[in-house]
């Protein structure tokens, strides 16, 4: 099958539930099962989490009650840094697999660009508590990627943060057997990305959007500004309903973290209503070009408290 045949990615989820930053254990296994109940069909994991197995606790439960079929979900992974060697992709994928308890992937992708030295730590540090690259090159991590394809393991492979040069990189890599299915980025009012979007939707690639509401260990709600809360009065909806929707509309798919049911069960109920060109236009106004995550590159401190890293995806 040749790239430009693989024009599918419309069979992704609109919105789906992701699971990073889960505080205690067996959290993320309830919220799953709430997401499930709630009718989300895309899940968005990673190694990086290290709660992929709470994760397949809950997809599990819920296919063994006949709530859902395998079939019907489309779960997500990413490769870690550490394992942008070629040798080593097959063994991060497996490992995802093995916690999940899945014998595949519907999506699996590259989480960051850059490779880390490989090895126990996810962050691995030198005495200057720099991080310590490896001497990987993401165009030969993407060939692993794409044997994972012919194995059977994954349907479909993607990429996470990438700008448009290194997109574009893998687009022009000859010899090319699977383009990216989406590029995950961060994008909120506050980061509306609107030329990579522009970029990577005029080439086939779709966009899936994390950290929509664009909260942050900072303490920064985007939620709170005052042009979301009077979009959200006209429309008698909560402000992250209102920002959910906004990047419906931009042809988007959208990942929202929560553990509360409450929340859970709101944010997916987006469909029965439409913001106007005018609502759209304001919400793009707000753009301010600040980026929540960042590639890690330094230990800093941390509030998630797995391990020092300032990053949220």
């Amino acid at each position: 099958m040749t790239p430009e045949s693989r024009r599918d990615w419309w069979k992704i989820p609109t919105v789906g539930l992701g699971t990073w930053k889960v505080a205690y254990p067996g959290e993320v296994t309830e919220a799953v099962k709430a997401a499930i109940d709630s009718g989300y069909r895309l899940f968005d994991c990673a190694y990086l989490y290290h709660n992929e197995s709470e994760v397949g606790a809950g997809i599990h439960c819920k296919i063994k009650d006949g709530a859902i079929n395998r079939e019907d979900l489309f779960v997500a992974s990413k490769l870690w840094c550490t394992y942008h060697k070629k040798s080593l992709v097959k063994t991060a994928c497996s490992r995802s697999l093995k916690a999940l308890k899945l014998d595949y992937l519907d999506l699996y992708v590259i989480h960051w660009p850059m490779g880390f030295k490989p090895g126990e730590r996810d962050l691995p540090l030198d005495r200057t508590s720099m991080v310590i690259p490896s001497d990987s090159d993401f165009l030969d991590t993407w060939e692993a990627m794409e044997d994972l394809v012919i194995a059977g393991l994954v349907k479909y492979i993607g990429v996470s943060n990438f700008n448009h040069e290194q997109l574009q990189r893998i687009l022009d890599k000859p010899g090319l057997r699977f383009k990216p299915i989406t590029n995950q980025i961060e994008c909120h009012p506050y980061l509306n990305q609107k030329d990579l979007i522009g970029f990577c939707q005029s080439r086939n690639v779709s966009v899936t959007v994390y950290r929509p509401l664009g909260s942050s260990c900072e303490g920064l709600d985007v939620m709170d500004n005052p042009v979301i809360q009077q979009i959200a009065r006209k429309h008698n909806k909560s402000a992250a309903q209102i920002m959910i929707r906004f990047q419906i509309q931009r042809h988007m798919i959208v990942i929202v973290k929560s553990v509360t049911p409450k929340w859970i069960r709101e944010n997916i109920q987006v469909f029965n209503f439409e913001l106007t060109e005018e609502d759209m236009e304001d919400m793009l106004k707000l753009n301010r070009n600040l980026r929540l995550a960042t590639f890690p590159t330094l230990a800093e401190p941390s509030c998630h408290g797995l391990f020092c890293l300032k990053m949220g995806h």
